[in-house]
């Protein structure tokens, strides 16, 4: 036997030893009030944290930690009537979110159509639909994709071992896509809490989910990006700082993980990048840190317990930066700040430009709003920003309920924000200075729609009037649309820009 091959034996030895130490963590911790997911976790990364990490580049200790950590998930829906895509639409109806999970997002390939069958069919069956989750505690708490479990009649989960056993429900939140289930057993094996924030770009990363129903399927690849928005959530305030991969995923994957080379879950795997509905070259996962507070809000709480600044920002880029003569291109710019808000009474001002929350950089939107969400009303965070292009600042800010600082009106005509792919807020009497207007609605968020697809309007621009018609409510701009059978135009500004823009597009 040569020196390599004995070098092999025993590495393989010291996994196996290191796997059933983690497996006696585990039933070691099932204590009866064990009440605090992270705990569960931390305790459990003691014994994780001896496993040494080599320059060789090796996925069988990932694989054989992360695997028996995800379950094979089938929802089960009503039957009803489907009716498929109307190709001049380009929209779908009545398909369950299962269904649509790599079909809905044409953000990135709008060159392409799919071609489904026009017609209705009418199904007497079961509607199924296939995911993945991952264990959180060795007492059955799983997380997956809410998109995934979404309108379910009875959801079933299947272990690594084979083993079924009907799910419930604890909670989901549609503005991160995640969903909290919990099966009745007990020490069972699970994938402890890596840290996203940490994760670096080209580093190693492992998938792990059950792809058109192959289950425990594994797959390899580097992280592309961090902190990614694509727009594919679209519900009200959805929160999007995506992990891209070139790890392989497909339909089944969705809720499944993505786990560093030492097994530590970093994302839940949650969308791909596509025009033929499989993968095709980039995968999104949701960071963990995100996936912590939310999965622990909604064991403790049953929903996720938001805290927020009160601010409309964007990325900063080098137009902006020039305006307001700052020597970097990167950071969250202000655009306004909300009256009696967390970051108003703090000191932000309209044009800071924020660098860092709680010494994390915040160099996008998409990013400020991760750090952000983490965070429980009440809580302080450390802001650091730069004002007037030079001046460095550092506030503490005491953040406040959702409620207490947003004015997302929720109307009957929600239908047609969505179609539009819009939210909207009245603009505060304080910031009409800041835009020189007197009435108008401020785009706070664009998803896919028809406002994204067809217009070049920006999340901040303020609408003054839709047609020439004076709008300054919710109601007002509805009643404004819906008079409108052809074309439409928006009228309004961007903060600090004297310049009127217009809008136009059909309806």
């Amino acid at each position: 036997m040569t020196l390599s091959k004995k070098m092999n034996s025993k590495s393989q030895m010291i996994y196996l030893f290191i796997i059933l130490l983690l497996f006696q963590g585990c039933q070691a911790q099932d204590k009866k009030n064990e009440k605090d997911i992270e705990t569960i976790q931390k305790n459990a990364a003691t014994i994780s944290d001896k496993v040494s990490y080599t320059s060789n580049v090796d996925f069988r200790l990932a694989a054989k930690i992360a695997t028996p950590g995800v379950v094979h998930i089938k929802c089960y829906f009503k039957p009803q009537i489907q009716q498929y895509q109307n190709e001049d639409s380009n929209e779908f109806h009545n398909l369950p979110d299962p269904l649509k999970e790599f079909f809905k997002d044409d953000s990135f390939f709008k060159q392409f159509k799919f071609q489904l069958p026009q017609s209705p069919q009418y199904d007497s069956e079961p509607l199924i639909g296939s995911g993945s989750g991952v264990i959180l505690t060795p007492d059955g708490y799983i997380v997956t994709n809410n998109h995934l479990i979404k309108n379910a009649a009875e959801i079933n989960v299947t272990l690594f071992d084979g083993r079924s056993y009907p799910a419930k429900v604890i909670g989901n939140d549609p503005q991160t896509d995640l969903a909290l289930l919990k099966i009745d057993e007990k020490k069972l094996s699970f994938i402890m809490y890596g840290d996203s924030d940490n994760i670096e770009v080209g580093e190693w990363v492992v998938a792990v989910g059950n792809p058109f129903n192959l289950a425990s399927t594994v797959t390899a690849g580097i992280v592309s990006a961090k902190a990614r928005n694509i727009n594919i959530l679209s519900d009200q305030g959805a929160i999007e700082s995506f992990i891209q991969t070139d790890a392989a995923v497909n339909p089944g994957n969705s809720g499944g993980a993505l786990v560093t080379l030492e097994g530590k879950l970093i994302g839940i795997n949650t969308a791909i990048a596509t025009p033929t509905g499989v993968y095709a070259g980039y995968a999104f996962a949701i960071p963990v840190d995100i996936v912590k507070k939310v999965a622990n809000d909604l064991m403790n709480f049953g929903s996720v317990q938001r805290g927020i600044l009160g601010i409309s920002i964007r990325d900063l880029n080098s137009t902006i930066a020039k305006e307001i003569h700052i020597d970097r291109a990167n950071g969250v710019y202000v655009d306004s700040v909300a009256a009696k808000g967390a970051a108003k009474e703090a000191g932000v001002m309209a044009k800071d430009v924020i660098i860092s929350i709680d010494n994390i950089e915040t160099m996008t939107a998409s990013k400020l709003q991760e750090v952000i969400m983490r965070k429980r009303p009440g809580e302080q965070v450390k802001i650091v920003l730069i004002r007037n292009g030079k001046e460095k600042k550092e506030l503490t800010a005491t953040l406040k309920k959702q409620e207490a600082t947003t004015k997302i009106i929720k109307t009957k005509s929600l239908d047609l924000l969505k179609d539009l792919g819009v939210e909207l807020v009245e603009i505060p009497k304080e910031d009409q200075k800041n835009y020189n207007v007197r009435n108008g609605l401020k785009v706070t968020k664009l998803y896919d729609g028809k406002l994204k697809r067809y217009t070049n309007i920006r999340e901040g621009f303020v609408i003054t009037s839709v047609n020439n018609r004076a709008v300054s409510t919710i109601k007002s701009f509805m009643e404004a649309v819906e008079a409108q059978r052809g074309g439409i135009m928006l009228e309004g500004k961007y903060a600090g820009d004297p310049s009127y823009y217009y809008y136009a597009f059909g309806m």
